[in-house]
């Protein structure tokens, strides 16, 4: 469970992972012919926990 009044540092470090947590965007696959396709930080919320 997560506590609803959370400490800021704790706050910052939740939303630093929800902004890694997107895929690589269509223009730099398309910029780097392929080469760049996947996002290793990817992230779902049920298989990988974040130490935060």
């Amino acid at each position: 469970m997560m506590a609803r009044n959370k400490p800021t540092a704790k706050k910052r470090r939740l939303a630093k992972a929800g902004k890694q947590k997107k895929s690589v965007p269509t223009w730099v696959i398309a910029k780097t012919v392929g080469r760049v396709r996947t996002n290793p930080k990817r992230r779902r919320w049920r298989q990988r926990k974040i130490k935060a």
